[in-house]
């Protein structure tokens, strides 16, 4: 009898790493392709909610990410001018929620690194690297296929594109230029770099800076005082500009007010910022999920947490059918929910989240204006009356509304 097909997954991703990881404990049996000759190195996006560590939890590496990673103690909104860096209000993240899962904080490099460990593991699990693929296609609308570069076709039971932004999957099934939404006129400047001056001031381990020219985003990414530094600058500078503009920047948004040679530079990635969505996030045996599906601004993790809540619902999916207790609509009703997810959490609360750094004339009118700061101030007065003394400026993380969704409610009874 000849071996059941793999279920093709494009992009070594996070999405493509934990989804791989997924089915693979399963002993549902998966081919990982990814285009570049290893995982990427980078420590970029690090911070995963609560929520999302369900579903690491799951794929059974949960325990290594939290000894590996550090717990974040919050986040806060602060000013960048007089007083310096002073908080307009902080959200605690809370110890665990009520199914004992707790924020954790570490770079994505160290995560797919724990994730392709793993994956190597698994007897049903291969991954490819240097393969890229050009097209896809099916055989008698049973098996899809994608075509490698080397003119190779390689047939699986359904193919999954979680290759990113640029996916081409999703270019293959609908086109070059579909991908509903818009792209800002902002432009994003992403860094990493150990400055010893941020141990010096009374910084959470993370805060948005809020102002009309220079709003930003400082977060502690790693225990050995590495940062991550994210910035807003002139849209359609080129590459060069933005990079001889990057000292003062520093400058002037950093405490100290640095030079150069005070701090390392370590990361330099300017690039552009999305709130997209796809119309479909499946075609017949052909599938889409994280950013090859959607796409926000950075500024909140609301992406890279979308992207797990897509993997988490869409393994549900693959089980069920795999042991018989779904059928292929249910895809259907995941693609429904995925989207409908974006389009009224995701992609509200991230293009918030953007605005309110830099839309309002400086931080008083934010705080005067702002639905989110007002709902904020509102809860610290109403808690102040209730204990009947002191000052708080820091309150209890309330969280996001849910991004997963249990798709085994759609398993046949």
């Amino acid at each position: 009898m000849s071996s059941p097909l793999p279920i093709l997954i494009i992009g070594a991703g996070p999405s493509g790493l934990l989804l791989s990881l997924l089915l693979s404990r399963h002993k549902i049996p998966v081919l990982l392709l990814e285009q570049s000759h290893s995982l990427n190195p980078q420590p970029r996006a690090s911070h995963y909610t609560a929520e999302s560590c369900i579903e690491f939890s799951r794929a059974g590496i949960l325990p290594q990410m939290y000894s590996q990673g550090f717990f974040p103690n919050g986040v806060s909104w602060r000013r960048l001018n007089p007083p310096h860096f002073s908080r307009l209000i902080k959200i605690n993240n809370p110890v665990s929620d009520e199914n004992g899962f707790k924020m954790v904080c570490l770079p994505l490099h160290r995560l797919g690194q724990i994730m392709e460990d793993e994956l190597k593991k698994e007897e049903t699990a291969e991954i490819r690297y240097g393969t890229k693929v050009i097209d896809i296609g099916e055989v008698e609308e049973e098996n899809p296929y994608v075509v490698l570069e080397d003119g190779e076709r390689v047939k699986g039971r359904y193919v999954i594109g979680c290759d990113g932004a640029g996916s081409r999957i999703r270019k293959r099934l609908f086109g070059e230029d579909y991908f509903s939404g818009y792209t800002w006129d902002k432009q994003i400047v992403a860094t990493n770099v150990y400055y010893g001056g941020f141990e010096g001031v009374a910084y959470d381990d993370s805060q948005f800076f809020v102002d009309g020219e220079h709003w930003h985003m400082v977060a502690k990414i790693q225990e050995d005082g590495l940062y991550r530094v994210t910035y807003g600058d002139i849209g359609g500078l080129s590459y060069e500009d933005l990079k001889k503009r990057q000292p003062e920047k520093f400058r002037i948004m950093l405490p100290g007010h640095p030079t150069p040679d005070k701090y390392r530079l370590v990361n330099f990635s300017p690039y552009k910022v999305h709130q997209r969505c796809v119309d479909k996030m499946r075609k017949g045996k052909f599938l889409l999920a994280a950013d090859a599906a959607h796409l926000c601004n950075p500024f909140g993790g609301m992406g890279l947490t979308g992207g797990i809540a897509d993997v988490g619902g869409l393994y549900e999916c693959l089980l069920g059918i795999h042991a018989g207790l779904a059928d292929d609509s249910i895809l259907d009703k995941w693609d429904e929910v995925r989207r409908d997810i974006w389009h009224k959490v995701i992609n509200p609360i991230s293009t918030d989240n953007l605005k309110r750094l830099y839309q309002y004339s400086g931080p008083d009118e934010a705080m005067e204006k702002d639905p989110f700061f007002i709902m904020m101030k509102k809860a610290e007065e109403k808690e102040k009356e209730m204990n009947g003394t002191g000052k708080k400026e820091e309150q209890d993380n309330p969280g996001l509304p849910p991004l997963r969704y249990d798709m085994t409610q759609h398993y046949a009874k």
